[in-house]
């Protein structure tokens, strides 16, 4: 659970086997490429497009609710056909949806006007029709018209009005505008819209044959990505009078796979430690056990190169705080039953496999808190049971339970600057992030009514404004700097009051989704008890739909609620600056297809 040293590498060798030894690097997949020039400059700009495509053709193609059984390995299939095939089905699926769309938009205007066909242009004294939509309040005005008309259709707003003349009439005789309904009639309409839908059909029925390739494009997309990662490294190395050189970021553990490699191809290799001056990538390390946090902070932000890993903390300070939001056994075994019937799927792979421990810890954790607020669906635990006796918890005493968030809030924030103090031990900025602690632990002993807050809260302050800067004193203007810095540092105090109010949360939702629980038991008692007959019916809908939607939304406050806690307000105090992840080079066809 750290952040992995990384050495930077440069290999030299003659450009003549440059392909060899970049196919070599990638084969090894243990370097993140540095650019030593840019794409362009080789004439590499654009060289994405077949793998975008091809990303696009495969999305399309997953999406599509049918799926043929995958075609067996064929020598003869071309990825650049099927991929052209599937985006050509997806174009004329857009635009025929959008032509049906205006066709059925078309078919409401003209039905209150009924069927109707222009008269031609040698209609007998040259008369033709004209349409308009006029509300009922100014029909007086087309009665004074003087002209010839009717009422062809009336709803609730307006009377459809179509006046025979030989020539449009002006402005001023009808109260409102004409009103265009194209040339064709109704059923004219109707047909081409009939067409539409044919063609669609025939569109579906080549996109669920298509579908029969996916297995396909998904393995020769990997190829694309790695020949398309070829182009590139082969773009950005830096090419002098025959010779070539590539650099990157590598894991301390690889460099001696790097210098075997290096000696098998004759190639001239550096290795340097990493200096102030470089941002080298994040390459972060757990064991599977935590590895969920890791997923998390990867999806987020990865910390800076030179800041420290946060994942153990977000593994279980996510599960804690999802426990609280959820506050109920019940639901928790139901989690816990859905995590398992699709462990299969998430399993398949290294990130989903992370994930499920990280389900696991989470239905656990809310298993466990559930069982201390005495919560099953809504219902409490009676005294005197065995879980009466677990039930040491009232979501509904609001004093403890907003005690116990603040104090958690306060440890989360305590937890964040302690190992940020940690990280920056033997230097004088530790002392910083350790007058936070002291601030935020004196300001929670200072608001339980203990007056001895004052003088943790007082050495930190001091702490933070001596100690926010490691600017050296070398001149009064360093030390107006440095004061200045640690006057903006102080600023931040309201802003740590307000972040550990903002654990405050995880009491109120958790008292929303057990209130909930209680309010769907009440109504479905009620229901049963005035319905005779009907009345258990009435019962058993309102629980799976009460339970069912209290459900996905304390799920859904766990999820968002819980990962701003840990993104937000821990991130702030804890991991300050952000970092880039470590991109290897390296065969995805082969990590992804090799067993």
């Amino acid at each position: 659970m750290s952040i992995v040293q990384l050495r930077k590498v440069t290999l030299c060798a003659p450009e003549k086997e440059k392909a060899q030894v970049l196919d070599a690097l990638q084969n090894l997949g243990c370097l993140h490429l540095l650019p030593l020039r840019h794409a362009e400059e080789a004439g590499e700009a654009g060289e994405e497009t077949e793998v975008e495509q091809a990303r696009k053709a495969l999305k399309y193609l997953e999406d599509f609710p049918l799926r043929r059984h995958q075609a067996q390995p064929d020598e003869t299939f071309d990825l650049t056909t099927v991929v052209n095939r599937t985006l050509d089905n997806q174009q004329r699926t857009r635009q025929l949806s959008d032509r049906r769309d205006f066709l059925q938009k078309r078919i409401r205007e003209l039905e209150p006007w009924g069927e109707f066909r222009f008269p031609s242009e040698g209609a007998p004294a040259g008369y033709r029709l004209w349409f308009y939509l006029v509300p009922h309040y100014r029909l007086r005005d087309v009665w004074d018209s003087g002209l010839i008309w009717s009422i062809v259709h009336r709803d609730s707003r307006y009377s459809y009005v179509v006046v025979v003349a030989q020539e449009e009439p002006p402005e001023d005789a009808m109260p409102v505008p004409r009103t265009h309904t194209g040339a064709l009639p109704l059923s004219a309409v109707r047909r081409r819209l009939a067409r539409v839908d044919v063609e669609l059909e025939e569109l579906d029925a080549e996109r669920w044959t298509l579908t029969r390739w996916i297995e396909h494009i998904q393995r020769n997309l990997a190829r694309a990505a790695d020949r398309s990662a070829a182009r590139w490294a082969r773009a950005i190395t830096l090419d002098r009078e025959g010779v070539f050189a590539v650099q990157g970021w590598a894991p301390v553990d690889a460099v001696a796979s790097l210098r075997r490699l290096a000696q098998a191809h004759a190639v001239a290799l550096e290795v340097d430690a990493p200096s102030p001056d470089d941002t080298p990538p994040t390459l972060l390390h757990n064991r599977e056990l935590t590895g969920g946090g890791e997923e998390v902070v990867a999806f987020y932000q990865v910390p800076g190169y030179r800041n420290w890993d946060p994942s153990p903390v977000m593994f279980f300070s996510f599960a804690l705080f999802f426990a609280m939001i959820l506050s109920d056994a019940g639901y928790a075994l139901l989690l816990g039953a859905s995590l398992w019937f699709t462990r299969t799927r998430l399993m398949s792979a290294r990130a989903g496999h992370r994930i499920y421990i990280m389900g696991q810890a989470i239905v656990a954790a809310s298993v466990m808190y559930g069982v201390l607020v005495g919560n099953y669906f809504g219902y409490t635990a009676p005294p005197g049971s065995v879980l009466g006796a677990l039930h040491i918890l009232d979501v509904n005493d609001f004093e403890t339970m907003m005690r116990l968030s603040i104090v958690i809030g306060a440890g989360h924030l305590v937890i964040a600057n302690a190992v940020t103090a940690l990280h920056r031990r033997w230097r004088a900025t530790m002392l910083a992030p350790l007058g936070w602690v002291a601030i935020v632990m004196g300001g929670v002993v200072l608001g339980y009514g203990d007056d001895r807050g004052y003088w943790p809260i007082g050495v930190g302050a001091l702490a933070v404004f001596g100690f926010t800067s490691d600017r050296a004193l070398g001149g009064p203007k360093d030390i107006l700097l440095r004061l200045g810095a640690g006057m903006l540092a102080l600023t931040g105090l309201t802003k740590a009051f307000g972040d550990v109010l903002s654990y405050l949360r995880l009491f109120a939702l958790g008292l929303a989704s057990a209130s909930l629980a209680v309010t769907f038991n009440d109504l479905a008692v009620s229901a049963r008890e005035a319905l005779p007959g009907v009345g258990l019916a009435a019962f058993l809908l309102i629980l799976v739909l009460g339970h069912g939607l209290n459900l996905v939304l304390a799920v859904v406050s766990g999820v968002v609620h819980g990962l701003r806690l840990n993104l937000i307000e821990f991130y702030h105090w804890g991991v300050p600056e952000g970092g880039y992840p470590f991109q290897p080079f390296e065969k995805k066809e082969r990590k992804r297809w090799t067993t």
